[in-house]
């Protein structure tokens, strides 16, 4: 059967090692990897990190899938698919150049295993990106898979966050460019039902 691996490209391509973040807990170092690469995990608790006005004091657990690299590393499509949305999310602390594609494909029941059962329509948000890198693309604009969609934007203009896409999948249509990356505990369990572990289409990369 095809895997997951051969199903989808990868979204960022690590052409070295890469650090698995832990955002549970504060960090005394700033957060700074050893890796030029990084990957911040889905369904995490980070008690320390979202602090601005956006986020309440209330949501802090994680319902997407870091990948950090330099500003303006390519971002490709894992697969083919449309353009859904596009805008930006200009909140401090928000997602700054955003990208939502659609998708009807079959995928695997979990990371790692091999595609299986009926297709099903989803979408993927791409946020923190290079407003530039996304000026090309317009709504029902078609892709193929490994195309470069966008590029990982800079911190002035992607919300304040160090270079990164947040990926994230929702089996709900977006209401606008937006979807809810970080959530309270209170909204978690519905949050991933609904929100599906982005390791689905990019791989298990931890």
């Amino acid at each position: 059967m095809v895997t997951a691996e051969h199903a989808f490209h990868p979204t960022l391509l690590f052409d070295e090692a890469y650090w698995v973040h832990d955002f549970t807990r504060a960090n005394k170092n700033g957060w700074e990897p050893p890796h030029v690469y990084s990957v911040g995990r889905y369904n995490e608790h980070r008690p320390h990190m979202y602090t601005t006005e956006l986020f309440q004091g209330l949501r802090d657990i994680h319902v997407g899938l870091d990948l950090g690299g330099p500003a303006g590393t390519p971002v490709h499509a894992f697969a083919d698919g449309v353009v859904y949305d596009l805008g930006v999310n200009a909140e401090d602390g928000s997602y700054g150049p955003t990208l939502i594609t659609e998708h009807h494909l079959s995928l695997p029941s979990n990371p790692g295993e091999p595609v299986s059962g009926a297709p099903v329509t989803f979408w993927v948000l791409y946020g923190h990106l290079s407003l530039q890198s996304i000026e090309h693309l317009e709504k029902g604009q078609s892709f193929v898979r490994g195309e470069q969609l966008a590029a990982l934007g800079v911190e002035e203009e992607n919300g304040g966050w160090p270079p990164h896409v947040h990926v994230q999948m929702s089996l709900e249509a977006p209401q606008g460019c937006d979807l809810p990356g970080v959530v309270e505990s209170s909204q978690l369990q519905e949050a991933l039902e609904l929100y599906p572990d982005p390791r689905l289409i990019c791989g298990p990369l931890y």
